[in-house]
């Protein structure tokens, strides 16, 4: 597996994503030793095939308070003439349109098994991009919106069919129990050898915590008000030799588990992130917008993107890190230290860019915007 740089954004204060900077976070070294199958959410490819970009027009049929001290609501989607809806595996997302125009991806938390139905989750950020705020605000029961996918940067790799591990272990922290949910669900139903650590500040504050109990003793409840802030060894109760490890939360859990597990022989590691960690190796660079004249200074520690919204807050972005695609620009001058992991070799040579988390190899880039 190939190891990604890690990609620009300022990551969450403590280990379930609170908004606040931290600057005592810092990405973990270079994953180098082969021992470790490091993957994270930009270079997997769905295993069922291509990155499906169809665009389908759904309803919300029903809303639901998931867990209070969090603001977390589901949200059950169904086509409004009862079709069904097309397959998707576990570690998939919608990628979703908000009636501003906003697009933000949230993972499916249902059944793959349910055709006529998918389930997202999403918690609120007050201080966010807004789009968590609009979907909470503005997306009632029996609201039309249109989604586009699904789309799998996150897939599950069954033991004996693709992975070499022999067992699996899953760790979500908060709102990240949405992708592993599903997973969770696979394993149990297909007979895997499988444990679980889920992690939240209080029972309150953890979605889907029904869900996640009626599973028995293979999963293990830690809470912060119960136990403290949870170790990495807490996470990860002992893996040993051919045990693959899928953990979502935000950066500090993420990097506490990959740096737990980059000397143990034999495991896999497959991460999903809520947000991007910070900069790597950044230097500083100038953007130039073509169409009005402005130029930004990005500087060593930021992205382009972050930059250009202070000038251009209506530029499209979602993911920010790397795969979506929907801050894709044409450079007209200047060399691009590509970050991503989706352009094609032939998209980079026409002057593609996403400026979400590639940089300048230069001084200076042109973009067309």
């Amino acid at each position: 597996m190939t190891t990604r740089r890690p990609v620009p954004a300022q990551p969450p204060a403590d280990l379930y994503g609170k908004q606040r900077p931290d600057r005592a976070i810092r990405v973990f070294h270079t994953l180098a030793e082969s021992r470790l199958r490091w993957t994270t959410l930009v270079n997997r490819k769905d295993p069922a095939g291509h990155v499906d970009d169809r665009r389908l027009a759904l309803m919300v049929v029903e809303r639901r308070v998931e867990a209070h001290d969090t603001d977390v609501i589901s949200l059950q989607l169904i086509a409004p003439d009862g079709r069904e809806l097309p397959p998707w595996r576990p570690g998939a997302h919608l990628d979703l349109e908000l009636p501003s125009g906003k697009l933000r991806q949230y993972s499916l938390c249902g059944d793959p098994a349910d055709r006529h139905s998918y389930r997202i989750a999403v918690r609120r950020i007050p201080d966010g991009g807004g789009g968590s705020l609009e979907v909470h605000e503005a997306l009632p029961t029996g609201s039309r919106v249109t989604v586009r996918g699904p789309r799998n940067a996150f897939p599950f790799v069954l033991p004996g069919h693709g992975s070499d591990a022999a067992r699996v272990h899953f760790v979500a922290g908060g709102i990240g129990i949405t992708p592993i949910l599903p997973m969770v669900r696979m394993a149990h139903r297909l007979g895997v050898d499988w444990s679980m650590v889920y992690a939240g500040r209080s029972r309150d504050t953890i979605p889907f915590l029904d869900e996640i109990e009626s599973f028995g003793g293979r999963v293990t409840v830690r809470t912060d008000d119960e136990y403290g802030l949870p170790t990495a060894a807490d996470l990860l109760p002992g893996p040993g030799p051919e045990t693959a490890v899928y953990c979502c939360g935000p950066v500090p859990m993420t990097s506490a588990i990959a740096a737990a597990v980059r000397d143990l022989p034999g495991v896999e590691l497959h991460s999903e992130r809520f947000s991007a960690p910070p900069v790597v190796d950044g230097t500083p660079f100038a953007v130039e917008l073509a169409r009005t004249g402005e130029v930004v200074e990005v500087a060593a520690d930021r992205s382009a993107l972050e930059e250009v919204l202070k000038v251009r807050p209506d530029v499209a972005y979602s993911c920010r890190q790397g795969f979506c695609r929907t801050c894709k620009v044409r450079v007209l001058s200047g060399t691009v230290d590509h970050r991503d992991a989706v352009l094609t070799p032939d998209e980079r040579a026409d002057g593609e860019m996403l400026i979400c988390v590639s940089r300048c190899a230069g001084e200076r880039l042109v973009l067309d915007l």
